[in-house]
């Protein structure tokens, strides 16, 4: 009488065994696509949405192409490839935005340090709940990216360009926690140089209290 219900018990074991190698054979692909920039290159739709699930609550963008098309095609290729789960908001101002971007997975983060892609003219101002990459200087945008807590149009003539703006939840991203303040060495936030090194390991340790984002997919 036992028989039965121990040879169903090993047969769903092994369903779960399967699923669970499955489900680490897609981890270990997505994790070699995110680590080879140059082969996602594909061109974004005119619009999209995306839907951020983080822990502070959901939010939702939509990307504008038109308003800067380079900008566009590699947040969309970030999205669609997961870049951005489990990515911290490491850098948030009161008042000024909030900075997410930089890859919980070191090797990763490096793959990207040097993927850079061109500077779009700025079309659209720098406006409460507009999306933004950051950027060091001519031509040097990757994958950081910050949303305009309010109106920062002196961004505009340092060639920051919106490409997608808060079209709901913005209340969400008011709420993201600032309390750390501005990065190492200005302030007391986390470096992003330990970013790069160390990832999420070392924000999770110092910085616990950041919010993050579960998962940033394309919405259907």
């Amino acid at each position: 009488m036992t028989r039965g219900p121990f040879v169903f018990a090993v047969a769903a074991l092994g369903t779960l065994v399967a699923a669970g190698a499955t489900a680490g054979q897609g981890g270990a692909a997505r994790t070699a696509k995110l680590k080879n920039p140059a082969g996602l290159t594909e061109q974004a739709p005119a619009m999209f949405k995306v839907n951020f699930d983080t822990s502070a609550g959901a939010f939702v963008v939509e990307v504008h192409r038109d308003w800067a098309p380079n900008g566009a095609d590699r947040f969309y290729n970030l999205v669609k490839n997961g870049y951005y789960d489990g990515v911290r908001f490491f850098r948030v101002i009161s008042g000024f935005m909030a900075q997410f971007g930089m890859h919980g997975d070191p090797s990763i983060q490096q793959a990207w340090t040097s993927a850079q892609i061109k500077d779009d003219p700025v079309k659209e101002s720098n406006k409460r709940g507009t999306i933004t990459f950051a950027t060091r200087g001519p031509n040097t945008r990757t994958t950081q990216l910050f949303i305009n807590f309010g109106n920062n149009a002196a961004l505009d003539k340092q060639g920051f360009s919106p490409f997608g703006e808060v079209v709901s939840g913005m209340d969400v991203v008011d709420k993201l926690y600032s309390g750390y303040g501005e990065g190492a060495p200005q302030g007391g936030g986390p470096s992003q140089g330990q970013i790069t090194t160390e990832g999420n390991a070392y924000l999770s340790k110092s910085f616990p209290k950041l919010d993050y984002i579960k998962t940033a997919t394309i919405a259907q």
